[in-house]
Formats: C-alpha cells, structure tokens, sequence
C-alpha cells in the first residue's frame, strides 16, 4: 500500500538541515561541486592541446576555474542568508539556490562575454559599417544563440554542486523536543 506524506518534512528532501560545525566539510564540499563529472571525464578522453592561459585556452579550463570560485561564493551567499533569515533550511532549498544562483551567473557571464566580442570587434573593422555588422553578428550568435546553451550548462552544474553541497556541507538538524509544553500540539490528531 503506498503511504500519502501527511506532513511536509516527509517529502524528499525536505528534512530540515543544518550546516556542519566542520570547515574542512565546506571545503570537500566546494572541491567537489567545482568538479563536475563533465569535466574530468571530457579532460581523460579528449586531452587538452593548450594547458596554459591564453585567448586558445581549453573552455573546459574556463569552466573548472569559474566553478572554483563561483562553488565557494555560492556556499558563502547561503552561510549569509541563512544567518540572516534561516533559509534555506532544507536540502532542496540548498539545491535549488544554487540552481539559481548558477542560472543567474552563467546568463551574466554569457551577456558580458558577448559585449566584450563586441568590443573588439569595434577595433578589428574596417569602417563603421563593418563595426556595425560585427555587432549585429555577435549579439545574434553569442548573446542571443549560445545563451540559452550556457544557462543550460550553468544550471546543470549549479545542480551537481548543490547536490554535493547539501549532503557534504549539511546535515539533519536533530529535532527539538517540547519539553516545557511551548511549541504547541504538533498533531492534533
């Protein structure tokens, strides 16, 4: 027989969480967010041909370095908002921030890599015209085309690190008893 949850904390992920008093599980926790299964595995078949910084650096380096910052912000920016306001205080409200707050950022990213194309695109035409057909060009394919492309790569991975997140850097909060009779009748049935 298939039990129906009576109560919100029996749905899935919805137990409520505190963070680990331990900062190295803030650490593994970010370490292991920044390395989204993707990216290694690509790196082991498909070796890179230029490992050093430059303009033909790998993208997937790119993207190893900005989830090794953007991991770690992002574990900040919830240790903030739950010292502020208490949320998120479940594993799904950790997940789905960092979905968010991944989305936001790989849409930002995108936007302020297309200008940037723009820009120097600004500098290599021949004439106004050509600047202005460089412009058109690059909006369309980078700002317009690939956006929706990066906010999918973004959000995916903002998935995998906030799944690492809520179960490395959190735990169940253990439950509070009523011992004086304060918090209510809890089931009134």
């Amino acid at each position: 027989m298939i039990s129906i949850p009576e109560k919100p904390e029996d749905f899935p992920g919805q137990e409520r969480v505190t963070l680990r008093p331990e900062p190295h599980r803030l650490v593994l926790a970010a370490l292991a967010g920044a390395l989204w299964p993707p990216i290694p595995v690509t790196l082991l078949i498909w070796p890179p041909r230029n490992w050093l910084p430059s303009l033909e650096i790998d993208p997937r380096f790119v993207v190893l370095f900005i989830g090794l910052v953007a991991v770690p912000a992002c574990l900040w920016l919830i240790r903030r908002e739950r010292a502020r306001t208490g949320r998120p205080s479940t594993r799904l409200g950790v997940v789905w921030r960092f979905m968010f707050y991944g989305g936001l950022l790989a849409a930002g990213l995108q936007a302020v890599f297309a200008l940037i194309l723009c820009i120097l695109g600004w500098f290599e035409a021949g004439g106004i015209a050509q600047a202005a057909g460089a412009t058109e060009t690059t909006l369309l394919i980078y700002g317009v085309g690939l956006l929706p492309i990066a906010v999918m790569i973004g959000v995916s991975y903002a998935l995998w690190a906030g799944l690492c997140a809520a179960f490395i850097a959190f735990r169940l909060q253990p439950e509070v008893r009523d011992r004086l009779g304060v918090l209510g009748d809890r089931d009134p049935g």
